[in-house]
């Protein structure tokens, strides 16, 4: 699995871009999310918020890369019906990320390893992995995040320290 960050670094070109929306459809956000993430954003969230006259509100948050801004405008403009857009330049700290392998009932699975100043520091099974077997599988999805967790710390002595 390719992955961009295995050695922690700074990203110091980023950017916050925002919207407020009070006039559109909340089902988009998914579709939205998708959209912003295929054009380059690192990451996207929603917040609920109360705009002004009491209106309730989603604001669009989007990080991304500063060289990669023109198309993730480009998909706010058309997928939402905002009107303009805030900017803030950020840096980001990113934890170097490894993947490791565990043995489990339901065979290998995935744990994200983070680590900082070469010591690890977190670590989480892939969701996605843990809610495939679950369904296959008609287990309940914290069991099998469980007991990845588990083999994972069994291996590593307890986990990060």
């Amino acid at each position: 699995m390719p992955f961009e960050h295995a050695h922690e670094h700074r990203d110091d070109n980023m950017m916050v871009v925002q919207a407020n929306i009070d006039d559109m459809n909340p089902e988009f956000c998914s579709f939205v999310t998708d959209r912003l993430l295929a054009a380059g954003a690192n990451d996207v969230y929603w917040i609920p918020i109360i705009m002004k006259k009491g209106r309730p509100g989603i604001m669009l948050n989007v990080l991304v890369d500063a060289a990669k801004l023109e198309p993730v405008e480009a998909v706010v403009f058309a997928e939402t019906s905002t009107l303009g857009l805030r900017y803030t330049r950020v840096a980001c700290h990113r934890l170097g990320r490894t993947f490791e392998q565990v043995e489990t009932p339901w065979g290998p699975m995935t744990v994200k390893v983070g680590y900082h100043n070469g010591e690890m520091v977190q670590f989480a099974p892939e969701n996605g992995e843990c809610e495939r077997i679950a369904k296959e599988h008609g287990v309940p999805l914290k069991t099998v995040y469980e007991q990845v967790r588990s083999r994972f710390m069994q291996r590593h002595d307890g986990g990060p320290n």
